[in-house]
């Protein structure tokens, strides 16, 4: 096979693939034997009729399409392979002419990854924030630590205060008459948690188990039942037990009930040092991220858009499982925040075109510095993601291919090594916020940009989208680089080299139908 490849532009090439008459023919003969038995013809039994009386009854290019899509996939991965391309997209195929006598010709457009030079990556000034972990953020873990530790006892012997739990049978009346999910049986309600409407919770102070308390509210004008807004209701409500939180004494007990430790200096004192390097791995990420922005940021690269929708997809898969350990799902994200599916995709672009153009970068200073990844390389990642993810170390490779895992370790190789090459200036984290008040109040007084310098066709063409991201989306940057095979494995992703199934078009065929 012989394929030539026309450059396009913008990392957009195409290249042809023909097939004579002798393979077409040979696969329509095939696209007829698996066709046969579904098709009924006057005259003759289901699946007995002749492929000349079935391609005169319905045109000649019945099985056209079968034939063209069996033949095409393994032709379309020689040629990409034989032209040494790194697609990056779907192809487009287009059959200007095909028939019986000539064979086809397929078309192909693709976009390849982009090649990318990148000079002046050595010597890169960047700021490393050095935190340090103060004395109330201990403290604060700790009255978390006495939270999971504490017990529920019952309260007898005197009436209910704020904090106290309430077990309660209540329901609810506007005008007199009850109302729908106003009523509830056995319900656990801390008091001064702003579970209820407010005042509700107030009026059970004071009274104690075996009350029935009769409680006077007015609905929010805000309220999500438009019934309900602003309206005066009567609660009846029994109080049928009333228990509270015991915390534990934030003592040498407390230590050893909770931790290897006998005392509680030494149990904060672990606790510091695991929350300082927790800090300082924070630290060094961001200051990887300031590295690789300042070298991104000098380089210019057509980023093809496929590459960028892609991960899009996986910030936005992302996002859902973040969404998903709060036990919402996409669609009642978007029905929450009134968004449609293209804003909230829309969402992440501007972080994704960044990730990608982050990675091109480090590829590219991974070839120019030969760098590599070995066989103990892969072996430890393995170790990694099977410690991770709970999967035998041998059958790692069932769910990412070990060419996948390489890139990975490279891509990480590559942000140590620029990392490695930069000049590091340690600021103070006072210094640091500082620095983010200043760019904010400089942004701010920044004068804003009018409508009238873009075009609402400029808009549509440039795909400019809202900014509208969640807070705490994946992380971003180089940090994705290091989780990438993990999440290939979880997401199951594909590969999107393969060409979709191609409708053919011959006008010969048109006029026979």
């Amino acid at each position: 096979m012989s394929i030539k490849v026309k450059d396009l532009g913008k990392n957009q090439v195409e290249f042809s693939i023909a097939v004579d008459a002798a393979a077409f023919n040979e696969a329509i003969e095939k696209a007829y034997r698996k066709n046969v038995k579904s098709i009924s013809l006057p005259g003759f039994r289901k699946g007995k009729a002749p492929k000349a009386m079935i391609e005169r009854m319905y045109g000649e290019g019945i099985f056209f399409d079968d034939a063209v899509n069996a033949i095409l996939p393994e032709l379309y991965e020689n040629a990409v392979k034989e032209a040494n391309l790194d697609v990056v997209s779907q192809p487009d195929v287009d059959i200007p002419e095909i028939s019986k006598e000539a064979g086809f010709t397929a078309v192909f457009k693709v976009f390849v990854r982009p090649v990318v030079t990148v000079e002046n990556y050595k010597g890169i000034t960047a700021k490393k924030v050095v935190y340090t972990v103060k004395e109330e953020a201990v403290d604060a873990e700790i009255e978390r630590i006495r939270e999971r530790n504490s017990r529920i006892v019952p309260v007898e012997d005197r009436a209910v205060e704020n904090g106290d739990i309430c077990n309660i049978d209540f329901e609810g009346f506007v005008d007199g008459v009850a109302f729908p999910g106003g009523k509830g049986d056995a319900f656990d309600l801390t008091i001064g948690s702003g579970q209820f409407i407010p005042g509700f919770e107030e009026q059970l102070i004071g009274h104690g188990t075996g009350d029935d308390v009769t409680v006077n509210v007015t609905f929010p004008e805000e309220y999500h039942a438009d019934e309900l807004k602003g309206k005066a209701a009567e609660f009846k409500v029994k109080i049928n037990k009333v228990t509270r939180k015991e915390l534990p004494e934030a003592d040498d007990d407390l230590a050893q009930e909770a931790s290897e430790f006998d005392t509680l200096a030494e149990f904060k004192a672990d606790i510091k040092e695991k929350m300082q390097k927790q800090l300082d791995e924070r630290a060094t990420v961001q200051f990887e991220n300031e590295v690789v922005d300042q070298i991104a940021n000098g380089v210019e690269v057509d980023i093809p858009e496929a590459m960028i929708q892609e991960r899009v997809n996986m910030l936005a898969r992302d996002f859902d499982n973040g969404l998903m350990q709060q036990g919402i799902n996409r669609e009642m994200y978007l029905k929450y925040t009134g968004m449609d599916e293209q804003t909230y995709l829309g969402q992440f672009k501007q972080n994704a075109e960044i990730q990608v153009k982050s990675m091109l970068v480090l590829e590219a200073i991974a070839k120019q510095e030969a760098i590599e990844a070995t066989d103990a390389d892969l072996d430890e990642e393995k170790e990694k993601l099977s410690s991770y993810y709970g999967i035998e170390k041998d059958k790692i490779s069932n769910f990412v291919p070990d060419e996948d895992l390489k890139k990975d370790i490279i891509i990480r190789k590559a942000v140590d090594f620029v990392k490695d090459n930069a000049i590091c200036q340690e600021i103070s984290e006072e210094e640091a916020m500082a620095e983010q008040a200043a760019k904010a109040e400089e942004k701010k007084a920044a004068p804003k940009k009018t409508a009238a310098k873009k075009s609402t066709a400029k808009k549509a063409a440039d795909g400019e989208e809202k900014e509208a991201a969640p807070k705490k989306t994946a992380a971003k940057k180089t940090t994705t680089a290091k989780k990438t095979t993990a999440k290939k494995a979880a997401d199951g992703e594909e590969k999107k080299a393969a060409p979709k199934k191609t409708t053919t078009r011959k006008k010969k065929t048109e006029d026979a139908e």
